[in-house]
């Protein structure tokens, strides 16, 4: 099939052109890490409830093992990345600012770090249930960046069945290319864990969405599933935020998903490319999730790359692998546009972890400018996807009125894509203003329920 043919005709309204700077890394194949002497194991690294500790301080694991378990339904457990012995559970620093209570294992260093646990399943046996429960104790997230355990997200309500899966191959955050590589160098762990995923949500229709500055991957991935007739590939236009799931839901199928509500809404479920792969890959032989790919970019490291890095890693060791140039001046773990900057090395890699930028200095010319008021532009409102007043809700922030953010101009719906400050003149931290606002209503709706 000619690529013209998978172009999607529709797109959402609104969104950004951010230059990409994915020609750092994206022609550069994914390369294994060396093993840090240390790895920081969080208890929370998804949404939901912290797994439980399974191992105690002094205790020896091989990788693979599984070393806490899943405390409920929300929530999954954790496996060990290498090799080693349980130093301490501690509370350790967190790249979202709060310490939270960590496994401190110190790897062998003269071990091969073979993969020494494994619980193999046939595949072919396995029911929709039992594909779910497996996914769960591989320990798997969504690896895009929202870490919100993927069991829970194959179990939509009932009254709202999906006839659609929809594999997110977007990454539309610049310097990002680790899911453009998997989907070249991966093609059929990621073809077989979205036929799991279909077996499990009873779905015969899946789409693999892709941006068109990722034509090769489009063009791979084609090739590959061209006998397959359940599974089709979509190309649709290069823009920011596309790999929001709502905004990839209209580019690809034209439906829109009701504000406040979950795309089951709508009769789809969305997947991260790099998620479904993780399950071709492990679910075969019943592992966890003990390692991802992160890109390593931006003009302040010396090796751009794809690196496949063990969970746990610090960013510290990851960053002297890369090679980080004297001028460094800035770390953002994620992308640019939704990613957080880093005030310390000391916090590790985490199953969410899919990029990080490193940044030299802006020269002076071209440093953003202090804040300054709102000129009523409106190119705030031109930007945002959601279709919400960004100038409104930021001048309620700044007087407080967080209640009135949300019952007068749905809060919520914001997903903190940073399209709205990306076009900001008055270099105004809109999307930070709203983080800080839904945190403060967040604290005072449990405040009341309490």
């Amino acid at each position: 099939m000619k690529l013209s043919a998978l172009f999607s005709g529709n797109t959402f309204q609104h969104g950004v052109h951010p230059h990409d700077y994915k020609g750092l890394t994206r022609h550069l194949p994914i390369r294994r890490l060396p093993f840090a002497p240390e790895l920081i194991l969080p208890l929370s690294q998804h949404a939901g409830k912290a797994s439980t500790p399974l191992v105690k301080p002094g205790e020896e694991v091989v990788r693979g093992q599984p070393i806490a378990v899943a405390d409920g339904f929300v929530s999954v457990p954790l496996h060990a990345p290498a090799t080693g012995r349980v130093r301490s559970l501690q509370l350790m620093p967190s790249a979202r600012g709060p310490k939270t209570m960590s496994l401190i294992l110190q790897v062998y260093q003269g071990s091969s770090q073979k993969e020494l646990y494994d619980h193999p399943h046939d595949l072919r046996q396995l029911s929709a249930d039992e594909i779910i429960q497996a996914v769960q104790e591989a320990g798997m997230v969504g690896l895009g960046g929202a870490a919100f355990p993927t069991h829970v997200k194959m179990k939509p309500p009932a009254e709202q069945p999906v006839d659609t899966i929809i594999a997110n191959g977007c990454e539309c955050e610049p310097y990002l290319t680790c899911d453009h590589r998997l989907m070249l160098e991966q093609p059929d762990n990621l073809i077989q864990g979205l036929h799991l995923m279909q077996r499990a949500l009873g779905v015969e229709r899946a789409i693999i969405g892709i941006e068109d500055n990722k034509l090769d991957a489009a063009q791979l991935l084609q090739d590959y599933v061209s006998n397959d007739p359940t599974i089709a590939v979509k190309v649709v236009k290069t823009k920011y935020p596309q790999g929001a799931e709502k905004m990839l839901i209209k580019s690809v199928l034209n439906r829109e998903v009701p504000p406040g509500s979950l795309p089951s809404a709508v009769g789809v479920s969305v997947f991260n490319v790099g998620t479904l792969t993780q399950i071709g890959e492990l679910l075969p032989h019943g592992r966890g999730v003990i390692e991802r790919v992160v890109t390593v970019s931006g003009d302040g490291v010396q090796h751009p790359g794809n690196y496949l890095v063990p969970v746990g890693t610090p960013v510290e060791f990851l960053l002297k692998q890369a090679g980080v140039v004297d001028a460094a001046h800035e770390v953002i773990l994620g992308g640019p546009m939704m990613g957080m900057s880093i005030a310390a090395l000391d916090v590790p890699v985490t199953k969410a972890m899919s990029g990080m930028v490193v940044l030299k200095k802006p020269e002076p010319d071209t440093e953003r400018g202090k804040e300054q008021p709102c000129i009523r532009c409106g190119y705030c409102v031109e930007a945002c996807p959601m279709q919400l007043n960004p100038s409104m809700l930021g001048m309620l922030a700044t007087s407080a009125d967080y209640t009135g953010m949300q019952e007068n101009y749905h809060l919520n719906d914001c997903f903190e894509c940073g399209s709205c400050s990306y076009v900001c003149p008055s270099n105004i931290p809109l999307v930070q203003y709203f983080r800080i606002a839904k945190s403060i209503n967040r604290d005072r709706q449990e405040t009341a329920q309490k």
